[in-house]
């Protein structure tokens, strides 16, 4: 398979409770922090910079995002989208689907089991997504063919990245 394009699948880092308030609103926890930027420098070092990034609106995702970013050399258009946050696999596939034909590296900061789900769709194989955890997935499809239904096997794991893998 020659990629042309490359999905970076990322789970939002740690986050602590929140006891009787909305599980959207769950902020990262100083552990997820620090993942978050290593996470942002183990991507700027691989040479993997997103052109746009769809996150969920989830107050721990945005967090994520904004540690991830600030190690990076680029800023890329951001979207914070609340879809993103209820959406299983499939819903990913057609929110992804809708990227501009023109972006070469789409990331993704989300939850699970979708993210897992997504890439475990994608690449026809396990992945683990602990938090903070990165799957880079090479795909030699259009985004918009992601929303055709048939995407089983439509890419190759490049490469992962866990907090604690340096």
């Amino acid at each position: 398979m020659t990629a042309q394009r490359q999905l970076i699948v990322m789970r939002h880092a740690k986050a602590g409770e929140l006891p009787g308030g909305p599980d959207a609103e769950r902020a990262l926890r100083p552990r997820g922090r620090r993942d978050a930027s290593a996470a942002g420098g183990w991507l700027t070092a691989s040479q993997l910079a997103p052109d746009l990034v769809f996150c969920s609106g989830a107050r721990r995702a945005r967090q994520t995002w904004q540690y991830v970013g600030a190690e990076l050399a680029a800023e890329p258009q951001v979207i914070a989208d609340p879809r993103l946050y209820e959406a299983d696999a499939r819903g990913l596939l057609d929110i992804l689907a809708q990227a501009p034909p023109d972006t070469r590296t789409l990331m993704y900061v989300g939850h699970n089991p979708a993210a897992a789900d997504l890439a475990e769709i994608l690449t026809g194989q396990s992945v683990d997504l602990r938090t903070a955890s990165i799957a880079v997935i090479g795909l030699a499809v259009s985004w918009s063919a992601l929303a055709d239904g048939d995407t089983a096997g439509a890419g190759e794991l490049v490469a992962t990245w866990s907090p604690g893998s340096q």
